[in-house]
């Protein structure tokens, strides 16, 4: 007769836990968003870099300013906002940390270098010339930029850390307040929670607007992840040789929405948090690469089928930035050529839209793992596992990134989802997105700070790039095939 493992039910998880803290943090900011939905901002007074900004003047905007339904914050200056902003982060974080039982004051310092350099470097690289996607250079009186659009400033950030890491700190350990600011798995699932808005908000943007690419893209999608994540983990595993924790989140960071979906895949198998910070490491140089070079591919050889195009970036490039701004970027080269003027905006909405049905399966596929995990991989011979088990393992933010994303199309299906999108994309998501972004952004710059190459060298991670390389071009050109056989031939928009 097998054996009960015992359980008990520690509450104090619930105030000492980084998993329950982001589910708490971005669930605060989303209710306060909510108001947004009538026209009342409570967020308004948070700072957005204007990327692309070409006039340093103009910069930095207050949201609440560009929202048309209210006047409250029309004379707040934008260097106060980002005082505020500061302030409120500060505020919050600290609170959280102390709870967690960490130094308050230690945690204080370190965020405040963290926030320094991580909006300082968002305003430096929103400079036009750094991101300016080509469909913008009439606009901004421009001729040239590096292409990486607004969202790619994710990717500098990284590169700064990289380099204050590996250059500034290449003979001794990173300074420990750095360290202590550094919360890389804390700061990301926040962003997970407050994604789920974006996700509600988008997808029922396009439901609204193009039912036909909808359903489509969800078939699409289903298809497309049914194959990805069994071949990038066979190949990983029994290929390259991997452990099968790296080669689960691995799977998944190549499969799912990049690094949110290592993140939660780590949490919910238990993986130490080496694995998701050098596979998120991994994930966001690549998705640089393919940034740069697949939608050139694209507007060269889908310029017959332009929504195959923008879905094939969705299918296949790695984190939500990359993927928007590479479905921008395929937007303006395809868009420009003779006879495509038409397709403006639906190669780039077709991108987006498969890009935000595939972060759907965060949340899916992190509780099936942590099912699998706990009844089957590390279950011991006659042990029998109580269900509640599943509940320990299950990352607890996926509840808020499935939360928020549901209560979203709650809205909108009681009040329509053309109504609810337009007031969720007018008043509310402008509030939960520049969170959203800014803990990406803290994400990729504790990344940056805390991954080490001589660490690549140690855990021996040339197998593991490998084992990425492989699979992400397996599942480009699945996704090319994909692309076409549900995205071709469809008609023009109207």
């Amino acid at each position: 007769m097998g054996t009960q493992a015992s359980v008990k039910v520690d509450w104090s998880s619930l105030w000492k836990k980084e998993d329950w803290w982001a589910l708490w943090i971005g669930l605060l900011i989303f209710f306060l968003s909510l108001p947004g939905y009538y026209g009342i901002y409570l967020l308004g007074w948070v700072p957005r870099v204007a990327a692309p900004w070409v006039n340093p003047s103009k910069s930095v905007v207050v949201v609440g300013q560009a929202l048309t339904m209210t006047k409250a914050y029309l004379g707040l200056n934008p260097v106060l906002s980002i005082l505020f902003f500061y302030l409120f982060l500060l505020a919050i974080l600290t609170i959280a940390a102390k709870a967690m039982g960490h130094s308050a004051r230690r945690f204080a310092a370190g965020f405040t270098i963290m926030f320094i350099l991580t909006f300082g470097f968002w305003w430096l690289f929103g400079y036009a010339y750094f991101n300016a996607t080509p469909d913008q250079y009439a606009k901004l009186h421009i001729t040239w930029s590096i292409p990486v659009g607004a969202d790619g400033i994710l990717i500098y950030i990284l590169i700064i850390g990289l380099i204050i890491s590996n250059l500034l700190f290449y003979k001794r350990k990173l300074p420990a307040v750095l360290e202590t600011g550094a919360r890389t798995e804390w700061y990301i699932k926040t962003a997970i929670v407050l994604l789920g808005a974006l996700v509600g908000a988008t997808s029922l943007r396009y439901i609204s607007l193009a039912v036909t690419l909808v359903e489509r893209s969800l078939i699409a999608i289903v298809a497309a992840y049914l194959i990805y994540w069994p071949i990038s983990y066979v190949i990983s595993h029994k290929l390259f040789k991997l452990d099968i924790k790296w080669a689960a989140t691995l799977a998944s960071g190549v499969s799912i929405c990049g690094v949110s979906a290592a993140i939660a895949t780590a949490a919910a198998i238990g993986a130490p948090s080496i694995v998701p910070a050098t596979v998120a490491s991994i994930i966001v140089l690549f998705a640089a690469i393919e940034l740069v070079v697949l939608p050139f591919i694209a507007a060269t050889i889908l310029k017959w089928a332009p929504y195959a195009a923008g879905a094939w970036m969705g299918l296949s490039v790695k984190t939500d930035g990359a993927a928007a701004a590479s479905g921008a970027l395929t937007d303006a080269l395809i868009s420009a050529q003779p006879g495509l003027a038409a397709y403006k905006t639906w190669v780039m909405s077709t991108a987006v839209m498969n890009k935000v049905f595939i972060d759907i399966w965060i949340g899916l596929w992190a509780f099936i793992l942590a099912v699998i995990w706990v009844t089957r991989v590390e279950r011991k011979p006659g042990e029998r596992v109580p269900a509640i088990q599943i509940w320990f393992r299950f990352p607890k933010f996926v509840l808020g990134y499935l939360g928020t994303w549901l209560i979203l199309w709650g809205i909108g299906f009681t009040v329509g989802a053309a109504m609810a999108a337009k007031f969720m994309v007018g008043g509310v998501t402008p509030q939960t997105e520049l969170f959203r972004f800014f803990f990406f952004a803290l994400t990729f710059m504790s990344i940056g700070l805390t991954t080490r190459f001589s660490t690549f060298a140690e855990i021996k991670a040339g197998r593991m790039i490998a084992a990425y390389v492989v699979s992400l071009t397996i599942i480009i050109l699945i996704a090319l095939g994909l692309a076409i056989a549900f995205f071709a031939g469809l008609p023009p928009p109207k």
